[in-house]
Formats: C-alpha cells, sequence, structure tokens
C-alpha cells in the first residue's frame, strides 16, 4: 500500500516509525510548517518532519491544506490510504477523497468519549479511571468517524498529560499496524460511533491553566496533571506567578477563605484552603525561577499571612 502520512509533534513520530518498521511504502509526509520556538525563537521544525528526512522520505509543509495546488499535489502521489497522527489542521473533503481507502486516524481516548483537541486533559480532568485509543476513519465532522479498533488501559491518579499522550501514541502505533492490513483486506467493518454519548473537548488557553481556589482541592490537584506540560496549574504570590507543579489533595474541616495557606504537611509543604478540604502544594515554580519544592518555597516566604491567588493590583 502506498501510503500519505500527516502528523506533527513528536509523539506522532511513533505511528511514523511503526509504519516505516513495518515496511509501507510512505509516498509523503505531510507536516506543519517550521515556527519560532524557545526563547531566541529560532525557526524549529516540527519533530516529524526531522524523523521524515531521518528516513529519507519526501516531506511537505503547507501552510494549509485548503489550497487547492496543495490538494493537487498530494492527489498526484496517488496514496492509497492516508495515516493521521495529530496533524494540526481538520482535513476538508477534498483532501479526504484523495486516497481510496480514507484515512486512518490515531486519536488518543475511547471514543466517543473526549473528542477534540485535548482528549488526554479531559480524561483526567474528568477523573477517570480508564482510558485509551482509538484507531477511526476520518470524515468531514470532529472525531466522528466510524471505529477500527481500540485498546484500553488504566488511567492511574498520578497520570500526567505529556507522558501519558506519548503512551497512548505509542500504543496507538502498534495498533495501527497491525488493523491497518485487515482494514484494507476488508476484515474490519468500521463500526459507527454512539454520536449521544460524545464529550467534546476545547482547545486550552493560557488562562485555563489559572486556579480558582474556591473549587474543591480534588479538581485543583488534576488540573496540575491535565495542564503538564501546558499550560500548567498557576496561581499568584504577591503579583508574580507560582506554578504548582504537583500536590496532594488533604481532608481538612477548616472554614479559612480560600487560597488561604492554613499550615504546613507532615512533609513540610504548604496547605492551602480550596473550596473543599486543602491542597499540599508538594512541588511548585516561582516566575524566573526553577522548580522546588513546596516546603522549600515556603521557607523563603516571610509573611504573617499566606493568601494566593490574588494579583498585585488586588492586593
Amino acid at each position: 500500500m502506498r501510503v500519505l502520512f500527516l502528523g506533527s509533534p513528536s509523539f506522532a513520530v511513533h505511528a511514523l516509525d511503526a509504519l516505516v518498521a513495518a515496511g509501507y511504502d510512505i509516498v509523503g509526509v505531510v507536516t506543519q510548517p517550521d515556527r519560532p520556538a524557545g526563547r531566541d525563537r529560532r525557526l524549529t521544525p516540527p519533530p516529524v518532519k526531522v524523523a521524515a528526512l531521518a528516513h529519507g522520505l519526501p516531506v511537505f509543509q503547507p501552510e494549509t491544506l485548503r489550497d487547492p495546488a496543495v490538494v493537487a499535489t498530494l492527489a498526484a502521489l496517488q496514496p492509497d490510504v492516508g495515516v493521521v497522527a495529530a496533524y494540526g489542521e481538520i482535513l476538508r473533503r477534498a483532501v479526504l477523497a484523495i486516497p481510496p481507502l480514507g484515512y486512518l486516524n490515531i486519536h488518543p481516548s475511547l471514543l466517543p468519549l473526549y473528542r477534540g483537541p485535548t482528549p488526554v486533559a479531559g480524561a483526567i480532568l474528568a477523573g477517570e479511571t480508564v482510558t485509551g485509543v482509538t484507531i477511526m476513519l476520518l470524515d468531514p465532522g470532529m472525531d466522528s468517524g466510524p471505529i477500527l479498533a481500540q485498546a484500553v488501559v488504566d488511567l492511574p491518579p498520578t497520570a500526567r498529560a505529556g507522558p501519558l499522550t506519548d503512551e497512548l501514541f505509542r500504543l496507538g502505533a502498534g495498533l495501527l499496524v497491525q488493523t491497518l492490513p485487515r482494514y484494507a483486506r476488508g476484515e474490519i467493518e468500521p463500526r459507527p460511533q454512539d454520536h449521544s454519548q460524545a464529550t467534546v473537548t476545547k482547545m486550552l488557553k493560557k488562562e485555563d491553566g489559572r486556579i480558582d481556589w474556591s473549587l474543591p482541592a480534588i479538581v485543583i490537584e488534576r488540573m496540575t496533571r491535565a495542564y503538564d506540560p501546558w499550560p500548567g496549574a498557576y496561581t499568584f504570590w504577591q503579583g508574580q506567578s507560582l506554578r504548582v507543579i504537583s500536590a496532594a489533595v488533604t481532608a481538612t474541616a477548616a472554614a479559612a477563605t480560600p487560597g488561604l495557606v492554613v499550615g504546613r504537611s507532615a512533609r513540610g509543604h504548604p496547605l492551602v484552603q480550596t473550596g473543599s478540604d486543602a491542597l499540599e502544594l508538594v512541588e511548585v515554580q516561582p516566575a524566573s525561577r526553577r522548580p522546588m519544592s513546596g516546603a522549600a518555597w515556603l521557607a523563603g516566604i516571610h509573611a504573617r499571612e499566606i493568601r494566593l491567588g490574588e494579583t498585585m493590583q488586588n492586593q
């Protein structure tokens, strides 16, 4: 089979590597354009581009797939099937129509749950105990196409979005190379999703990571893991950002104001009152500094009262 691959971030490389190892004829790799990155804003290629060039594969980096000239270029490759792994743009009908067998997409959730751009964060925020990966056929909708295969894994209470996403795409890469030949031979009947059970995630913004201390501690603790590595769960102390990297829930009957540090844990970390229970700040990162333990941060604070969440203008 002639395969057209579309993907961009590091975790999409697992699928590309798996296809190469399985001996597929990859006629083209479509990925996002090089973008400025890092403090020096140096033009940086997407990880999939780096991997594709290392494999000696032809790379295409269009600004958009809506350009008719781009569609014509991809059609000229005459792919039998497409594979999509976090490419970064919704495929329109003209692109979807190119390969006769359509496009297989790796989605890191148990569809129809957690459609959209942030499924791993969505599952962690919801407190799910299991998650998984789905191989589906793309249609014009948002992750609404029929399912070809799924794999289920436990979602431990310590899971963080970054590592879990990588784990799910690694699992999905293996599932892909098992599913693709069977699908091409007509041995798999695509299973329509139950759209009535669908849940949809949203594109994250920086402000989504700001902690509202009136929320229950369990919700804030999940934020620290769901929003890792971006946008992070953060609050403010004396007008400066304070990222909460890891935390733990501590039962408390205190009636203090949410955001107020009400004591120390047995490990010496600050305990912050929330809307329900207290949150132990295990690891934090003050603005322009390296991560440190909550105990180390607290040791450097000289204030009679510590109330988090207020910007300088509100203090």
